[in-house]
């Protein structure tokens, strides 16, 4: 699956043919308060329990939260990297 990059370092990429956006976080805790927000939408497998990442389900995500999830994991990651 291809992968999109943040200043050449990987920051999202589509699973299970597009329905599943793995999305890197600047932290776990994140990944936590998205869960508590939607568990439908979020989640994670035992492969990334100790990475900052979270799964996010896109049939079961409302837009406007998506939209706003990534803006806020780009905006973080990127500051990570400075």
């Amino acid at each position: 699956m291809p992968s999109f990059l943040l200043d050449g370092r990987f920051f999202a990429r589509f699973r299970d043919d597009d329905s599943v956006l793995v999305l890197q976080l600047g932290t776990i805790a994140e990944r936590d308060v998205l869960m508590d927000l939607d568990p439908r939408a979020f989640f994670f497998t035992e492969h990334y329990r100790n990475y900052p990442a979270v799964l996010i389900r896109l049939a079961e995500v409302p837009k406007p939260l998506l939209v706003d999830v990534v803006k806020e994991a780009r905006r973080q990651v990127g500051e990570k990297r400075k």
